[in-house]
């Protein structure tokens, strides 16, 4: 493998004067107009801007175009070697199972592609970017904070009592599921909130009945984020459209109702609900690899497939000692508190998950707990977290020099190149469902897919809205579908399902979804313009 990559390193094109150059041309191009559309848009917003916030939103607008215009000129001097890494990657899964490895090699050998011999410093570069990136901290909080949540929860006895509640109530195996469905629904103001909180809550009960762990991570992950881009008070609906109204769609102040113009044309999301329904309903039978999980439970084999150990987030809480007498409350008011102060917090999740921390060491403590005991099962659900946090810094990785590359821009530019605009809603969804479920990151891909997506839409003609929301619908399924996706990643964590075992029984049934959806963008691009 080491003589292959330096192989490569090689006989790839040089291309680190056309960086140089066209990073010169595009600052000088684009700095005047930016300057003035910046300035012009924050005084709008945010009239009390001062002089520093406008210049430094001034430099983030230029370097964002400078970057993507280098990406471009990048994937088009190096052709189909883009595709190298992400083929490697993929392969490499399949025939390992294992994506640690797989994520950090095909890193190295992206950038390999892209930087030849400097690639250890740039690969290194990106791995402190990506840790000194403010989403990257936000996540570590949350996720950290969450996790410390959970183990509370636990240690309190609040799961247990809302397990032998929910037992009570759902007796057998098809209800608990619905119910599972149903927490995650209601959790839908944003997907990290979903999956961790209803994952935590409902794996226990699914296991009382014998569900295997693929079943229930399938549930959480497809009723999270397709629930969350249907919503129109959700952070993604909030992030989505500030991104339509900052590349042209919509008015400055309406982001939310410029969103909910592409809520009915996001067909991946709905498909995705509507096939969950029938795969709990049992209308859609178990087939493939979740097929295969039903039978190793069946025959006496665990609920978690092999390896499940290493990213359950309840990760050793089998030697917790909880009280004999658990309380129900110790279980609801906490999540209560997290999503109250979500909200309150205008869906900043990172101050509610700090707020609820904050109340349960009053909670917890008032009923009796030690604060060294509190600051411990803090410290241990951090500890379990680790190994999704480290999924996630590779996966984000990955995608960064995936995008420093050209990936997306190669890809889009040989789907493009002669399509119609009878075809433009089916070929946007199927470009982006490609390179999301590639990069694994739907948010950061919308910052790359849309300013592409909008302009072409508008050069041939066709409806932007319906553009932008075959883009989103795309984002979802990378999400849903990523063997590496944060969601996929957490879901694992909080149903205590191995990430591999949990996308590969998963995608059979995403596919269905995108199967669905290409087919509705594909007879709406001809209703409207064939």
């Amino acid at each position: 493998m080491v003589v292959s990559f330096a192989i490569v390193g090689i006989i790839v094109p040089d291309v680190s004067g056309l960086r140089e150059e066209v990073s010169h041309q595009t600052r000088e191009e684009v700095r005047e107009e930016i300057t003035a559309g910046v300035t012009a848009r924050m005084l709008y917003e945010y009239p009390d801007a001062s002089h520093e916030d406008i210049s430094a939103a001034v430099v983030y607008a230029i370097e964002g175009e400078v970057s993507n215009a280098v990406s471009s000129a990048v994937a088009g001097a190096f052709g189909f070697w883009v595709l190298l890494p992400a083929l490697f990657l993929i392969v490499y899964i399949f025939a390992t199972r294992r994506i640690i490895e797989a994520l950090t090699l095909a890193t190295v050998l992206g950038f390999i592609v892209g930087y030849r011999g400097g690639f250890f410093g740039s690969f290194s570069g990106a791995l402190l970017n990506t840790l000194m990136g403010e989403d990257m901290a936000w996540l570590i909080i949350v996720c950290g904070l969450m996790g410390g949540i959970v183990a509370l929860i636990e240690r309190s006895g609040g799961g247990m009592a809302f397990g032998t509640l929910a037992a009570k109530i759902a007796k057998t195996s098809r209800p608990t599921l619905f119910s599972t469905m149903l927490c995650s629904l209601l959790l839908s103001i944003d997907d990290y909130l979903s999956v961790l909180a209803s994952g935590s809550a409902m794996t226990p009960v699914n296991d009382r009945h014998r569900t295997p762990r693929e079943m229930t991570a399938y549930v959480v992950d497809s009723a999270s984020a397709p629930a969350c881009v249907l919503n129109p008070i959700s952070t993604w609906s909030l992030f989505i459209g500030g991104l339509l109204v900052a590349n042209g769609l919509g008015q400055p102040g309406q982001q939310v109702l410029t969103y909910v113009r592409l809520v009915p044309f996001n067909f991946y999301a709905i498909a995705t609900l509507f096939v969950l329904t029938l795969v709990i309903a049992g209308v859609i039978p178990k087939f493939g690899p979740m097929r295969g999980a039903f039978r190793r439970v069946a025959q006496g084999g665990p609920l978690a497939p092999p390896g499940s150990e290493r990213i359950d987030i309840r990760s050793g809480q089998e030697k917790i000692e909880t009280p004999k007498n658990p309380k129900l409350y110790n279980f609801f008011v906490p999540i209560i508190v997290l999503v109250a102060t979500t909200i309150f917090f205008e869906f900043d999740m990172q101050k509610g998950v700090i707020s609820a921390v904050g109340f349960c060491f009053i909670f917890f403590v008032f009923q009796g707990m030690k604060p060294v005991d509190f600051v411990d099962e803090i410290l241990r659900g951090l500890k379990n977290m680790l190994m999704p946090i480290l999924l996630v810094v590779l996966a984000f990785s990955f995608a960064d020099m995936s995008k420093e590359i050209g990936f997306v821009y190669y890809v889009v530019d040989v789907a493009t190149q002669n399509v119609t605009p009878s075809m433009l809603f089916v070929t946007i969804f199927l470009v982006f469902v490609f390179t999301e479920f590639i990069m694994g990151i739907s948010w950061g891909m919308y910052v790359i897919a849309l300013p592409i997506a909008i302009p072409v839409a508008v050069g041939l003609g066709v409806d932007p809205y319906i553009a932008a929301a075959a883009v989103v619908s795309a984002g979802v399924f990378g999400s849903h579908s990523c063997f590496y996706s944060d969601s996929t990643i957490l879901t694992s964590a909080a149903t205590g399902c191995d990430n591999f075992r949990h996308a590969i029984t998963q995608i059979p049934f995403g596919l269905i979804g995108a199967t669905v959806a290409a087919v509705g963008y594909t007879i709406l691009g001809i209703v409207m313009y064939g």
